[in-house]
């Protein structure tokens, strides 16, 4: 039987990951870093990785590291094994699905599961979707993010003591947490019919360390202000 040809552009992202991670080793760059293939998935790829609006200008680095990380990605399924800090090498599994869609075969169906979120998360994840600082970091603005946008993020409102604060804070992190674990190359589906991705969560977790790191002087005068 003659095998059926499949387009690149057919592919899927984490395909075509791979055939840019397949290109770095081909140059002789073997570990790559995880810079080294977003911009290779950039420019062999562009309208997939450039960041929106500045599609031929910039890649879109959360997009190709959430195809990476959590349970699901590449690594997890096998297809890179992660060889030091942010290092990473093609593996023979990875190696055969290259050699499968540059012949244009057949190759094994990605598995990109829906999961359900249970009420607490769910109320977590929406406030964030709909939060101004996701917006801000969207849109590239994130040196305009305030410190009562950071206090939205995190539903944090005044009169909270300082455990209270640090528990908000622990809660938002601990869900996208487990949401890296669970959603991997699929998605989640909130109660209002929005869908979550890797590339949401990745975005989330990044807010969330800029916003700790950013207005951390300001969370300790909260604290200190809700003990008096």
């Amino acid at each position: 039987m003659a095998n059926k040809v499949i387009s690149i552009e057919d592919c899927t992202v984490p395909e075509k990951i791979l055939l840019a991670a397949n290109q770095l080793e081909e140059s002789g760059q073997t570990p790559f870093s995880a810079e080294a293939l977003i911009v290779m998935a950039w420019q062999k790829y562009p309208r997939t990785f450039g960041l929106k609006g500045f599609v031929e200008l910039y890649p879109d680095s959360n997009k190709i590291l959430a195809s990476i990380m959590g349970e699901k990605g590449l690594a997890r399924r096998g297809w890179l094994v992660k060889t030091g800090l942010k290092m990473y090498a093609l593996t023979k599994d990875g190696l055969v699905v290259v050699k499968r869609i540059l012949k244009g075969e057949d190759r094994p169906a990605s598995r990109q599961s829906t999961i359900r979120t249970n009420k607490e998360t769910d109320r977590i994840l929406l406030n964030i979707m709909d939060s101004i600082a996701f917006e801000k970091f969207q849109d590239g603005r994130k040196q305009e993010v305030a410190f009562s946008d950071a206090c939205k993020f995190f539903s944090i409102v005044d009169g909270m003591n300082a455990d209270q604060i640090d528990a908000r804070i622990n809660l938002v992190l601990k869900c996208l947490q487990n949401m890296e674990h669970q959603i991997g190359l699929g998605n989640a589906v909130l109660s209002t019919g929005q869908s979550v991705a890797m590339i949401d969560v990745v975005l989330s977790m990044e807010i969330l360390k800029y916003l700790e790191e950013k207005f951390s002087r300001h969370f300790n005068l909260l604290k200190v202000r809700a003990a008096k």
